[in-house]
């Protein structure tokens, strides 16, 4: 019995070849999309930028400490047009501590000839009867210091305002050079204040105040310090 073999024509067998595989069927789990990858959420980045702030905020806090705590050890005392002292509180016509300590070390500045005038600053706190100047004033006239080599600044209830008005005095003087007392960790903020008010400041502070030096007291002043600095430089008032 013969076979008979019938061959595909090239026509054929191109249309076979052209025809694509047949698809498998898939079991199991249908296939789905790729999920779009997701950002952070809001709670994260909210959270994220208040960690971001707060570590600026130290970083910050800590080189003004270094800044103040480096100046405070400095004593620029040189020539100067006047002496500047920084008011502080008064007892009932009697300077406080801290105050006798920024006078007493005017009046050595004063003797030691590093300039000719004293200006005495600070306005009356609320109750008091006398102004921290007017204080200060009769305070270094009974240590022998002329009358006609004090000034008063009596309107300032803050160092910026003291400052302000300080510097109003000394350029109706013609003076510029400025001899700034006060206690050590104030110097820095001081400096920068006389330097935005167009004065050329010099810092010599007390060393005979109470708060004492490495005490818990200058430690609380130079925090407080730090951020009174922090806003002046920002609200420059």
């Amino acid at each position: 019995m013969r076979v008979h073999m019938v061959q595909a024509s090239p026509q054929t067998r191109e249309r076979r070849g052209n025809r694509l595989p047949p698809t498998r069927v898939q079991t199991g789990r249908a296939i789905t999309p790729a999920r779009a990858k997701r950002g952070p959420s809001p709670i994260r980045v909210f959270f994220l930028g208040v960690l971001a702030a707060l570590v600026a905020v130290v970083v910050a806090g800590l080189i003004l400490g270094v800044l103040i705590s480096r100046q405070a050890e400095r004593n620029e005392a040189g020539p100067a047009d006047a002496i500047v002292v920084l008011g502080a509180a008064q007892w009932n016509g009697t300077p406080s501590p801290v105050l006798q300590a920024r006078l007493d070390h005017a009046y050595d500045l004063w003797a030691a000839k590093y300039a000719p005038a004293i200006i005495v600053t600070g306005g009356t706190g609320d109750g008091d009867k006398y102004s921290e100047s007017a204080v200060a004033r009769q305070y270094l006239i009974g240590r022998g210091v002329p009358d006609s080599a004090l000034l008063m600044e009596q309107q300032g209830r803050t160092s910026y305002e003291s400052m302000v008005g300080a510097s109003d005095l000394m350029r109706q003087h013609g003076w510029r050079r400025a001899l700034l007392v006060s206690d050590p960790f104030h110097m820095l903020r001081l400096k920068r204040m006389a330097d935005d008010l167009g004065l050329r400041g010099l810092t010599s502070p007390t060393r005979t105040s109470p708060i004492v030096s490495g005490s818990e007291t200058e430690w609380f002043y130079t925090l407080r310090e730090i951020a009174t600095l922090a806003y002046y430089l920002v609200a420059r008032q």
